[in-house]
């Protein structure tokens, strides 16, 4: 009787186990779309940078500055992810052209 009870519960213990990895039992958190704040900032002034090793969007847009950023890092995203159709922030590759916000402008 033992033996089965050990049995039984070793297969709970797997299947358990299983579920958890493939299917998870935390509410997942769903993305925000991006696609309703486009609307928001039709005309937004913007500069282009080719992206170098090393170089963030911040830092980038820092430099553009010389200073501290205006808005909050989380506009910064927003902003940047609107001029580059939703690319993300963390996404950007060395070599390649994108708009990044241009903070001199008193638009925002």
């Amino acid at each position: 009787m033992k033996r089965l009870f050990a049995l039984l519960a070793g297969i709970l213990v797997i299947y358990v186990i299983y579920y958890d990895l493939n299917h998870g039992t935390l509410p997942s958190v769903k993305e925000q779309k991006i696609e309703d704040s486009y609307a928001e900032l039709p005309s937004m002034p913007y500069f282009e940078k080719q992206v170098q090793p090393g170089d963030t969007v911040l830092s980038i847009v820092e430099n553009r500055l010389n200073g501290p950023i205006p808005v909050s890092i989380s506009k910064v995203v927003e902003h940047f992810q609107l001029l580059n159709d939703g690319k993300k922030p963390e996404d950007i590759q060395v070599g390649k052209t994108y708009r990044f916000p241009d903070y001199n402008k008193k638009n925002f």
